[in-house]
């Protein structure tokens, strides 16, 4: 349809159903009776607004209701645009401001969402009302561009993405130069007065609030603030992998790092020393929500890193965290011991901290003495009684453990066995009764009775006091809105044998592959599930633990007790469809010789 050719007007409700009856989207009663009531009770509503509101299903897609984003896509093919789903994390909101004001954005219901130096991009929810590029061309010089989006999309980001625009800029405006205040190349700006600006300023503090909100709108695991030699740059972490989301002037990222230290009760003054904090705060839905906060001095000025912490996580159950019921029976069957230690190895990141959390959370029962020593404390739950290190005071896991035993535990959890130090005050908590859970950093599980050994811990006290060993590591799962299952190709097929060998395993007829929708932000991937490698401390493993200890032999006895190795694992979730052979393939270390 050449929209030239229609005079200019708002949508009617009228002629959107019209066109949807036409297309065969609605049948002709649905949309005579919507019409019919909605002359009669009026409203000022969007005809695609109203429409989406009945919730009706495709007669050509009948399990596919016509939601609002279908119902955009279906009306920019109609009228010849182009469809766009507003990401506010991809729109550079201080460059889109500077196009038009918030009163003219509102004036037509459009909203600039991209400048380059030969268009301007702008989203509309009304193809027909055309006067304003008539207008705004020989203003900005550019060619203009009309895309489709959602009505309610515009309605909200025209809010607050000027509103945003305008704090960013006051802030500017007040904070004149500070680059050079914290950057290893100090720069002097002549008749400029170097003046800092108040962290509390309402503008500061309403971009910290939208930073946050979105952070946990996009289920980012960690935000991270870094100043750059002219510039601050923002990133998300979300699924394991960073975005770059914003970039904002130096001196309004000094003045939010300040705001969200002094939340943080961190020293606002000091900058050349890191510092950790926590700040408690609440999502826009009312929920609770933690955040950890690390700074580091680097040669541009004071990085910033804010991890969050979801508190559903302390109420997963092992099922979603990926455990397979197998996987379940033998953790269980250790965790279900009075005394000994269990360790749970892994890289940085790999979810060690959540399986602890929710393996103490179910054993923390009002008949037992849950306690933590941590370096920090993850997550605060009022079910354990948790204690920080502090090395300011030389208060250590060993030093922090010795003051627990006196405390009446039943369970122990230790952050970290680090040291020889550590490893024989857990022992020995191990011996006198206790249950001590607690991490270490290894490929895999055999590989931390090496690392006990080299520690110094004596191989027959490993062999009297561990229970056993959990290797994990986290995979991205496949978004299960948009996933597609295509016929396995040769290439699928290698990739699978590269996975599983040594293991002799069912070559898959098909593989899950990733796509990309809204839903998942056009990444293909919606979350992260574990891998498991559980060791069992067997009496044959026992007689095996020698001070010098051969760990190939070792795990290929684990392999005969029933210990799956993390790839093995991996290939059983990509069997399933949950995630990706690349995935897989990226995150879990090759299995050794069987």
């Amino acid at each position: 349809m050449n929209d030239r050719n229609i005079s200019e007007h708002r949508l009617a409700l009228s002629e959107v159903l019209d066109w949807l009856v036409e297309d065969g989207l609605v049948d002709r009663e649905r949309a005579d009776a919507l019409r019919v009531e909605r002359r009669l009770h009026g409203g000022k509503q969007h005809p695609l607004v109203v429409v989406a509101d009945q919730k009706w299903r495709s007669p050509k897609q009948p399990g596919k209701v016509l939601g609002l984003e279908t119902l955009t896509e279906w009306l920019a093919g109609r009228c010849g645009l182009d469809y766009l789903h507003i990401d506010p994390l991809k729109i550079d909101f201080t460059g889109v401001a500077d196009v038009m004001s918030s009163a003219y954005a509102a004036r037509f219901s459009i909203l600039p969402v991209q400048v380059t130096t030969r268009e301007v991009v702008v989203a509309t929810a009304e193809p027909y009302v055309r006067e304003w590029v008539d207008e705004l061309a020989p203003i900005l010089r550019k060619e203009i561009r009309r895309v489709m989006a959602n009505p309610e999309d515009i309605a909200r980001y025209l809010v607050e993405f000027f509103s945003l625009a305008k704090s960013v800029k006051k802030a500017a405006e007040r904070g004149e130069v500070t680059s050079g205040l914290s950057s290893f190349e100090q720069l002097v700006e002549l008749g400029k007065g170097n003046r800092q600006f108040d962290a509390n300023d309402q503008h500061i503090v309403h971009i910290v609030d939208w930073l946050w909100q979105y952070a946990f709108d996009q289920r980012a695991s960690d935000i991270h603030i870094e100043p750059r030699r002219d510039i601050g740059i923002v990133r998300f972490r979300i699924d394991g992998v960073l975005h770059q989301v914003y970039q904002i002037p130096m001196a309004v990222m000094n003045a939010m790092t300040s705001r969200i230290k002094l939340l943080g009760r961190m020293d606002v003054i000091e900058k050349r020393r890191p510092q950790d904090g926590r700040v408690k705060t609440r999502t826009p839905d009312g929920q609770e929500v933690e955040l950890r906060l690390s700074t580091l001095p680097t040669a541009f000025g004071e990085k910033l890193v804010m991890r969050i912490f979801d508190p559903e996580v302390l109420v997963r159950d092992f099922r979603s965290l990926g455990f397979s019921d197998e996987d379940q029976a033998r953790w269980k069957q250790m965790t279900a011991t009075p005394n000994g230690i269990i360790l749970v190895t892994g890289p940085t990141g790999s979810g060690k901290t959540t399986t602890l959390y929710t393996t103490l959370k179910q054993l923390a029962t009002p008949e037992v003495n849950v306690c933590t020593i941590e370096d920090p404390i993850e997550m605060v739950e009022p079910a354990f009684n948790q204690m920080q290190v502090q090395h300011a005071i030389d208060l250590g896991f060993a030093d922090g453990v010795r003051a627990l035993m006196r405390q009446d535990p039943d369970i122990v959890m230790i952050g970290e066995v680090r040291d020889l130090e550590t490893a024989e005050m857990a022992i020995q908590a191990a011996l006198t009764g206790h249950l001590v859970l607690s991490t270490l950093h290894t490929n895999d599980a055999p590989s931390a009775i090496t690392r006990l050994l080299d520690l110094g811990v004596p191989a027959y006290l490993i062999n009297s006091t561990l229970l056993g060993v959990m290797a994990q590591r986290l995979v991205r799962t496949l978004c299960p809105h948009c996933k597609k299952a295509v016929p396995a190709s040769e290439e699928h097929l290698a990739a699978w044998r590269s996975l599983v060998a040594p293991w002799k395993s069912a070559e898959p007829s098909q593989v899950w592959q990733p796509v990309g929708c809204l839903e998942c932000r056009m990444t293909g991937y919606s979350g992260r599930v574990g891998l498991y490698e559980i060791l069992l401390n067997s009496p044959e493993i026992r007689r095996m633990i020698k001070p010098l200890t051969e760990i190939p032999k070792l795990r290929e006895q684990a392999y005969r007790e029933g210990m799956r190795p993390l790839r093995i694992s991996g290939a059983l979730k990509v069997a399933q469809g949950v995630t990706s052979l690349e995935e897989v393939i990226k995150v879990a270390p090759p299995a050794e010789e069987a």
